[in-house]
């Protein structure tokens, strides 16, 4: 296996958090009283209990660079994230950015910011 690096986010409710992310296509490959794996293809997001985190202090974010950006936030947007300017969750379109790539960006239940990024690599 390649070495990876793989974000580690809070969940208030894993529960919540697998229903969240199941809607757009991540299943769970691991989960105990105070871990939660998620995967969808190769993408994978590691989540910890965290009951008290509040998701509109959260700083909490990662960046998720995909083949297919287009794929991804049509599966997102029909799962049922508005696409609106406040809020939590939702989601916020994809532009291109001042760094050149394509970029969207998905808030999640708990307040992460996922950078959804086209990866030209």
């Amino acid at each position: 296996m390649p070495d990876r690096a793989v974000p580690n986010l809070p969940s208030r409710s894993f529960d919540a958090t697998v229903e969240f992310y199941g809607g757009f296509g991540f299943d769970v490959v691991y989960r105990d009283g105070g871990w939660l794996i998620l995967q969808r293809g190769a993408l994978e997001l590691e989540f910890f209990l965290a009951p008290e985190h509040d998701p509109y202090a959260s700083w909490f974010m990662a960046s998720i660079r995909v083949a297919d950006l287009d794929a991804l936030f049509a599966a997102v947007r029909s799962s049922g994230v508005p696409e609106v300017p406040r809020g939590i969750p939702r989601l916020i379109p994809i532009a291109l950015q001042e760094w050149g790539q394509r970029a969207g960006y998905l808030i999640d239940v708990d307040g992460t910011q996922l950078h959804l990024i086209e990866d030209v690599r």
